[in-house]
């Protein structure tokens, strides 16, 4: 559905000026909204990655329960992502993408205070339910307010965000553990977080409901997207999201301590090539984004799936130097990155207004739910060989995955929302 002000601006703004500046008003805000509210995520995300080689060292906890810590978020936040999904189809988007910030940044915050691997344990676990509501919310939002001439770039370059996000806490992490004690300075790397809260209320409060929400003309009924019609798109949608999440977290969460311990980088240039790495990613947001609608949602997604397992081969599996590391850092960034750019736009596409943030969430999050795994396997089996070998074992497998599951799905380029 197009709304007559998004068809009169097609007749009358030059088709020169960038994409951006050709949005409406509805559609600019939506951007803006969900795009500050995925970079400031990322970067509370980040954060753990960041101070989980102080953590080993200040609670004395191993490997495998450090990966539990990070499964446990995101095993939450797919149940968060299903719940949200479920409430923003009755009572609207923006009210659900709202609560989902707020509760985020708390227990991120939260997590600041505690004491012992238990505690920081069940603080996670409730911090990824908000983190798994906001994509749910934002994409289903996203793909109903801004036309489909430019949904998968829009969609795709709020995923961008979230490497904004990720160097900011990059660049925390470096000022703080360097002027700090470590055992305060990962405590205050969580207390930042509870400040994006602030700004993400206010700039939720001038988005709308998506027109073609407001007009539904059928009430949300989570099992339909059970339903026969529906069954086989939400596995296939959920079996492609859990290759992109499994590979993106077995990688990313255990990337800081792989560079520390088995590369033997110090703080600062642990930070120099993580930045190699989120400038990549960047980029491969945006590249992926443009891609979307250039050539498909499919095409791009196998690109990138299939660069991204030879990436994490090179990067961890074969004995490199640090320097040709420091390289091959921007390409590690780039395509498991740069996977996630078509998803927003492509899983909404997929599902009617009825069921599109419940059916998209729920595939989205079932595939990190169940990707959620693989960090504690890589941790687990990094007690029975190296570090880079579990990265690379498990990392390369999910992106095989992924591949599979979009190689049966239809595509959807171009397509208008179906109500």
């Amino acid at each position: 559905m197009v709304s007559p002000e998004n068809l009169q601006l097609e007749k009358v703004v030059p088709a020169n000026r960038s994409w951006i500046r050709q949005l409406s008003a509805p559609e600019r805000a939506a951007f803006v909204a969900t795009f500050g509210g995925w970079m400031l995520d990322g970067m509370d995300v980040m954060v753990y990655s960041l101070v989980l080689p102080t953590l080993l060292l200040e609670w004395h906890i191993t490997k495998g329960q450090a990966g539990l810590l990070s499964t446990s978020t995101l095993l939450l936040s797919s149940l968060g992502g299903w719940l949200a999904g479920i409430l923003a189809d009755r009572v609207g988007r923006v009210r659900m993408l709202k609560l989902t910030i707020f509760w985020f940044a708390f227990f991120t915050f939260l997590s600041g205070f505690t004491q012992n691997f238990e505690q920081l344990l069940v603080v996670r676990g409730l911090q990824g339910l908000g983190f798994g509501g906001e994509w749910a919310v934002g994409a289903a939002l996203m793909g109903e307010t801004i036309r489909a001439r430019f949904r998968g770039r829009a969609v795709g370059a709020v995923q961008s965000g979230w490497a904004i996000g990720w160097g900011v806490s990059v660049i925390l992490f470096t000022i703080l553990f360097s002027r700090l004690p470590h055992e305060l300075a990962w405590r205050v790397m969580f207390w930042i977080g509870i400040l994006p809260a602030l700004l993400i209320v206010y700039i939720r409060g001038k988005v709308e409901e998506p027109e073609i929400y407001r007009n539904r003309k059928e009430q949300a009924r989570f099992l339909d997207i059970f339903s026969r019609p529906q069954l086989r798109i939400t596995l296939l949608a959920a079996l492609t999201a859990l290759g992109a999440q499994g590979g993106y977290h077995a990688v990313t969460t255990w990337l800081p301590l792989y560079l520390r311990t088995s590369r033997g980088l110090s703080t600062l240039n642990t930070g120099a090539y993580l930045f190699v790495i989120i400038t990549g990613a960047f980029f491969g947001y945006i590249t992926a984004a443009y891609l979307t609608d250039a050539i498909g949602r499919k095409r791009t997604l196998i690109l990138f799936a299939a660069c991204s397992f030879l990436a994490v081969i090179f990067y961890a599996g074969f004995p490199i130097s640090n320097h040709l590391m420091l390289v091959l850092g921007f390409p590690l960034g780039f395509f498991p990155s740069g996977s996630f750019s078509p998803m927003g736009a492509y899983f909404s596409e997929l599902f009617p207004t009825s069921m599109r943030a419940s059916g998209a969430g729920f595939a989205y999050n079932l595939g990190r739910g169940v990707g959620a795994v693989f960090p504690t396997l890589v941790g687990y089996v990094s007690g029975h060989t190296s570090l880079g070998t579990a990265i690379t074992l498990f990392g390369s497998g999910a992106f095989l995955v992924m591949i599979l599951g979009v190689l049966f799905l239809p595509e959807t380029r171009g397509q208008q929302l179906p109500s």
